[in-house]
C-alpha cells in the first residue's frame, strides 16, 4: 500500500507539469513562470532538513500524513487563480511545504522495506512508481484539460492526494519511532567538514537545476516549435528510466556509487545539447528517452551515496538532505534558467544547463568524499 500511496502522491504533482501552460494564458514572462514553479521547490528546501530528522525520531507515518493534510487543504484554492500574481506564488509555496514533507516521509517508509544489501536497486525500484506517474501525469493532465479545463486538473490532483493519504493511513510502519531515545543531532558514519558537505551538495543541486530547466519549460519549448502535445516526451522519459532502474539500478551496489554517477552525468549533459536542437516530435520524444536513461542511472546511485555518507541509522536525514539539495537546484534553477530563456531563448538555456552540470560533476568526482556502503 505504501508504494500505491507513493505513486498517487507523485501523480498529484506530475499533473502540474503542464501548469506553465495555464500561467501562460495570463501573458506571464518565462522568468515569472519560473518563479511560480520554482517557489514550490524552494519551500520544500526550507522544510525538509528539519522534518527529515523528525522522521528518524517521531516516525515516518505521522509526518507523511501531516504533509498530505496540508496539500489537501491547499489544492482547492487553485480554482480561484485569475492571474500570475501573488495567489499562485502563495499556493505553490504552501504546496511545496506539503510536498516536501510528505514525499520525503513516504519515500523513507518505502525504503524501510528494502533489503539492506541491495539498497541502490531497491531505491531504483521505489522510484519506478514515481516514474510511472511522470509518464501518465502529463498525458492524463492534457486529457483532463481538454475535457474539463484546468479546474478539472486541480480537482484530479486533490483526488490523488486523498488516495495517497488513505493508502499511508492503513500502512504499518516497519521501523518503530524513536521518541526520547534519539538525539536531534545525528551521529554520522563519516566525518564531514563544511567544505566536504558543500562538495557533496553540488551534484544534486546542479542536477536539480537541470531537471528544473526541463520539467518547467519543456511544455513551453514544445509549443514554441509548434508541437501539439508534450505527453510523448514524458512517456519516453519514464519508459527509459524505468527500464534502466529495473535492469541496471543495482550497478552502484556492485561497482560503487561514483563509477555509475559519471556516465549518467555525461548522458544527461549531452542530452541537454540534443534538446536544444530538437525540431520535430520524434526528436522531442527521443530526447525524453535519452534523458530517462540518464535519470534512471543517477537517482539510485546518488540517493544511496547520501545514505552511505550519513549511515542507515540516519536514513531519514540523508534522504531529506538529498531531496533538499535537489529541490534547491530545481527552485533556483527554474528562476535562473527562466531568466536565461527570456534573454537568449530555449536552446541556449538547455545548452547552458548541460555545460554547467558537466563541469560541476568533474569537481564532484575529483573532490567529494567516497564513503563505504552502509550495510
Amino acid at each position: 500500500m505504501a508504494l500505491v500511496g507513493w505513486q498517487c502522491l507523485f501523480m498529484s504533482i506530475t499533473l502540474f507539469f503542464i501548469f506553465p501552460l495555464f500561467l501562460e494564458q495570463f501573458h506571464a514572462s518565462k522568468s515569472r513562470i519560473g518563479l511560480i514553479m520554482g517557489i514550490h521547490s524552494i519551500m520544500a528546501i526550507l522544510t525538509r532538513p528539519f522534518f527529515g530528522r523528525l522522521l528518524d525520531i517521531k516516525g515516518r507515518k505521522r509526518i507523511s500524513l501531516a504533509g498530505m493534510t496540508l496539500l489537501i487543504l491547499v489544492l482547492p484554492f487553485y480554482h480561484f487563480i485569475q492571474d500570475a500574481g501573488t495567489l499562485p506564488i502563495l499556493l505553490r509555496a504552501l504546496s511545496g511545504i506539503g510536498w516536501g514533507v510528505s514525499m520525503t516521509a513516504v519515500m523513507t517508509i518505502c525504503s524501510d522495506m528494502a533489503p539492506v544489501h541491495r539498497l541502490a536497486r531497491s531505491m531504483g525500484i521505489i522510484g519506478v512508481a514515481g516514474l510511472v506517474a511522470v509518464a501518465l501525469g502529463p498525458l492524463l493532465g492534457e486529457e483532463i484539460v481538454r475535457r474539463f479545463g484546468y479546474h478539472g486538473l486541480f480537482s484530479a490532483s486533490l483526488m490523488f492526494v486523498v488516495c495517497a493519504f488513505l493508502c499511508i493511513l492503513v500502512t504499518r510502519e516497519v521501523i518503530t519511532p524513536n521518541d526520547g531515545r534519539f538525539s536531534f543531532k545525528p551521529k554520522l558514519s563519516h566525518n564531514l567538514t563544511f567544505i566536504s558537505l558543500i562538495l557533496v551538495a553540488t551534484l544534486p543541486v546542479v542536477h536539480g537545476g537541470v531537471r528544473g530547466s526541463v520539467i518547467n519549460f519543456i511544455a513551453l519549448f514544445g509549443k514554441s516549435i509548434q508541437l501539439d502535445r508534450v505527453g510523448p516526451f514524458f512517456v519516453a522519459f519514464s519508459a527509459a528510466a524505468i527500464m534502466t532502474r529495473v535492469l541496471f539500478g543495482g550497478l552502484s551496489d556492485k561497482y560503487g556509487r561514483k563509477i555509475i554517477l559519471f556516465p549518467a552525468v555525461i548522458l544527461i549533459s549531452l542530452n541537454m545539447f540534443f534538446i536544444a536542437h530538437v525540431q520535430n516530435l520524434w526528436m522531442y520524444t527521443l530526447a525524453g528517452f535519452i534523458g530517462g536513461l540518464g535519470q534512471g542511472l543517477i537517482f539510485p546511485a546518488l540517493s544511496t551515496y547520501m545514505i552511505d555518507l550519513f549511515g542507515r541509522k540516519n536514513k531519514g536525514l540523508a534522504l531529506s538532505l538529498y531531496l533538499t539539495f535537489f529541490d534547491m537546484g530545481m527552485g533556483t534553477g527554474s528562476v535562473f534558467f527562466g531568466w536565461i530563456s527570456d534573454v537568449r531563448g530555449f536552446p541556449f538555456m538547455f545548452m547552458s544547463a548541460g555545460s554547467i552540470f558537466f563541469f560541476i560533476s568533474l569537481i564532484f568526482m575529483a573532490k567529494a568524499p567516497n564513503p563505504q556502503k552502509s550495510f
